[in-house]
């Protein structure tokens, strides 16, 4: 998973790879292969230089489709962590946004969110950190993310080890995204309302080489034109 996702950034460094819409909030950002990979290095060296985190431990990502959760999840996988997606076992590491299942109304992670460390994303467009501040007892990821190396650390991943908490592993990730059937170096569009399993929004994509518009709260009534203007094809009937 990590060398795919090592080879489609090599061959989409100046392009598009990841083109972001909320249709509730009017945000578009696009993201090339260089930027992506700068924004996964710094995550995966925060977990590794910063925290001292690497195979066998565990990351929780509480994190709705978004360009930023495609970073953090890569920066996980590439650090060798494993992606906790339910936040039902402990972890050594933890990634909420606003407004989060893992924050209780008081701003404070819940008890039932057991990790040693968590990392608030306030999700702006601009990739901006919280205003005033990050929710209590939370870190602010970009600020800590922000000071750390834009080179991707040694690849410790393995095919065996473990991506999913649930116990499925890197090969098995690898085979379940390929059987979603993405062609290869296609533009595809992707409603994550209907398909919000990161396997189909960021995986099978990234494996096939392409590059996606990942739509949240998707208009149905601009898809057509959004189609035109950027060039995708619709997932699941791409024909």
């Amino acid at each position: 998973m990590v060398h795919a996702f090592t080879a489609t950034v090599d061959a989409r460094r100046d392009q598009p790879l990841i083109t972001f819409y909320d249709d509730a909030t009017g945000e578009r950002t696009e993201l090339s292969g260089a930027t992506l990979a700068n924004w996964v290095a710094k995550t995966a060296n925060l977990l590794v230089d910063g925290l001292g985190l690497g195979p066998g431990q565990v990351a929780a990502v509480r994190l709705p489709p978004h360009w930023q959760t495609a970073a953090v999840l890569l920066g996980c996988w590439v650090a060798g962590l494993t992606v906790d997606l339910t936040g039902g076992r402990r972890a050594d590491v933890a990634f909420v946004g606003p407004p989060s299942p893992a924050l209780t109304a008081g701003g404070a992670p819940s008890p039932a969110l057991n990790a040693d460390e968590v990392y608030a994303l306030a999700l702006d467009p601009l990739g901006q950190p919280f205003r005033p501040g990050p929710p209590p007892g939370t870190s602010d990821f970009i600020v800590e993310m922000r000071p750390h190396g834009d080179r991707l650390p040694a690849i410790a991943t393995t095919p065996e080890q473990v991506a999913l908490a649930e116990g499925t592993r890197h090969a098995d990730l690898v085979a379940q995204a390929r059987q979603i059937g993405v062609p290869e170096s296609a533009r595809v569009l992707i409603d994550t309302d209907t398909h919000s399993d990161p396997v189909v929004w960021l995986v099978a994509p990234l494996l096939a080489g392409a590059s996606v518009v990942v739509c949240r709260h998707l208009d149905p009534t601009r898809l057509p034109a959004r189609l035109t203007t950027e060039r995708a094809d619709p997932f699941p009937s791409m024909g």
